[in-house]
């Protein structure tokens, strides 16, 4: 379980302080910022970051100059503060309906906040109900009563209503999109912290957390699974995210309560051949079934201690059949990309090992925040070829980070595409 840092104050005459955020950096000298971030922010005078805007950066001929990592840190916080100030703007109707629309699907949202706020942002707790294939008004009332079900100490306690009235309205490729667009809309609006938002779910909701915790855990800090089925989901995607499992011991109807103690073993062995990764717990209620009297809740404070590692030096990948281009620092085309192809990779201190791949490809995302951008960096893959590389930080690619991705600590500064043999 890996911590955010805390904001660490630097008390000099030049610098006012530096916050683990990039997005919220003061700068106390602005004369010091260099040519390439004076031509950024006059480029951004004129340019709101728009899509189209965001994406028009490239072209710009600043955008491909090497740069510092302070640098890269001022360049972040531009884009960043630009971005934000559009997003609230475009995004302000949608979130003064609680509702989100795409295309034809709608998802009404809820929020209650519980606590203060903590100096670093407040905490996300994504809470879907349960219900599924059954006609709209038993779904409706499943939202509601998802409403009344948890009470964080601290943070927004958001429900959301499913967009589909199916079986499987929890894990159909749109709720993807969905969440991440709560997530952002909350942190615009409600001021979270990306590094510490969660999701959890009851019934048909506990079925959504079991197939969406793998593949979004690069969003998430911890998942809890209430009364649940996982239907075709795998557990490798959750290495650096804490996962809960609650459960009936006599909830049997679909082998929930068995298909629980077998996603425990799965963990257990997971977490025995990899010690840093796969913190779990996982409880069956005692003489209860389907409905576990509110003994669940236990969930909530067990998730509040765990804070995201957007970063972590491992990641283990399995494609779902809703298919992501980026988990972490890892990158594939999503047109290329299969339900089932896993890649495994790590980081010690400037090697990366590309330990498993069944992608053709892939691009590896570099930060600070990982490892040393101004050393050569090394990339062994399976095969046990290495590489050296020496990049560079590019408002291109941090610009490309952002329009992909609003996530101010998931910042990627520079790139390394690998083409991965087939024999390998």
């Amino acid at each position: 379980m890996c911590c955010f840092p805390p904001l660490v104050a630097f008390l000099t005459s030049a610098i006012l302080f530096v916050p683990g955020f990039i997005g919220d950096c003061a700068l106390a000298d602005e004369n010091d910022d260099g040519p390439t971030i004076e031509l950024l922010k006059s480029w951004i005078k004129d340019h709101d970051l728009k899509d189209e805007n965001l994406s028009a950066l490239n072209s710009q001929e600043f955008s491909a100059t090497a740069l510092t990592a302070d640098e890269a840190k001022k360049a972040a916080t531009e884009l960043w503060n630009a971005r934000t100030k559009v997003l609230k703007q475009t995004r302000k109707a949608e979130f003064d309906n609680r509702e989100i629309v795409i295309g034809e699907l709608k998802m009404p949202f809820w929020y209650k906040i519980f606590g203060e706020a903590p100096a670093e942002g407040r905490s996300l707790f994504i809470s879907m109900h349960g219900g599924g294939g059954a006609p709209a008004t038993v779904n409706d009332q499943q939202y509601e009563n998802q409403k009344r079900l948890y009470q964080p100490e601290e943070g927004v306690y958001l429900v959301p209503r499913a967009a589909t009235n199916t079986w499987d309205l929890w894990h159909q490729s749109h709720i993807d999109i969905f969440f991440e667009r709560l997530i952002t809309d909350m942190i615009l609006f409600e001021e979270v912290n990306p590094d510490r938002v969660y999701i959890m779910g009851y019934s048909a909701g506990g079925d959504g957390v079991y197939q969406l915790a793998p593949r979004m855990a690069d969003h998430l800090a911890a998942a809890a699974m209430m009364a649940g089925h996982p239907n075709e989901s795998r557990p490798e995607g959750l290495r650096n995210i804490g996962f809960t499992i609650h459960m009936g011991a006599n909830d049997s109807a679909y082998n929930r309560n068995a298909k629980a103690e077998e996603w425990g073993q799965l963990l257990d062995a997971l977490q025995a051949g990899d010690r840093n990764g796969y913190v779990h717990e996982v409880s069956l209620h005692k003489d209860r079934g389907h409905w576990m009297n509110r003994e669940d809740a236990v969930a909530v404070p067990w998730m509040a201690g765990f804070t995201r590692n957007v970063w972590p030096a491992r990641i283990a990948w399995i494609q779902d059949d809703v298919r992501h281009e980026r988990f972490y620092w890892l990158q594939v085309p999503k047109e290329t990309a299969t339900a089932g192809d896993r890649v495994v990779a790590s980081v010690n201190e400037n090697e990366i090992s590309v330990e498993y791949c069944e992608a053709k490809t892939i691009t590896i995302l570099l930060s600070d925040r990982l490892l040393d951008l101004d050393k050569s960096v090394s990339v062994r893959l399976p095969s046990g070829a290495t590489s050296h590389h020496n990049v560079k930080r590019t408002i291109a690619d941090i610009a490309g980070s952002l329009a992909k991705r609003f996530d101010k600590a998931a910042f990627y500064s520079a790139t390394i595409d690998l083409s991965i043999s087939e024999s390998e």
